[in-house]
């Protein structure tokens, strides 16, 4: 066999693998695309995002009055627990009860909600007051 003739052979053989490792890549690429994508847990909704640029003062109780129990900076991520409506805070008279381990208010006008939060009465009824049954009392 001539040098030409080997330089040939090897040329198929490598074009033809070059074409099988084509088609790898073409087949991963594409079951790779297929694959759902995997999100990144985040916080668990609803949950609130700091939108105050000086951040946001934790209150005891949903009012300015109250005392200070802690600090947010901006774009922290809130575990929201419920909402109420209080003390308006430029134009926003809500105020959500904070999923922390000291329970805080922080006032709405400065956080950016996600998920429905519910009313703390409609909260407070599910989570702490049992259900009684009915009694009837025929008179």
């Amino acid at each position: 066999m001539s040098t030409t003739d080997t330089l040939v052979a090897r040329g198929r053989r490598l074009v033809a693998g070059t074409g099988a490792l084509a088609t790898a890549v073409a087949l991963g690429a594409t079951l790779l695309a297929a694959a759902p994508a995997q999100a990144t847990p985040g916080p668990p909704k609803p949950y609130g995002v700091v939108t105050a640029k000086a951040g946001l003062s934790e209150r005891q109780y949903p009012s300015t009055d109250s005392s200070v129990r802690g600090y947010l900076r901006h774009r922290a991520h809130v575990g929201l627990v419920c909402k109420v409506r209080t003390q308006n805070v430029g134009g926003n008279s809500v105020w959500y009860l904070t999923r922390e381990e000291r329970a805080t208010w922080v006032s709405a006008k400065y956080v950016t909600n996600s998920g429905r939060v519910k009313y703390c009465k409609d909260v407070h009824r599910t989570r702490v007051q049992p259900k009684h049954t009915a009694k009837h009392v025929v008179g």
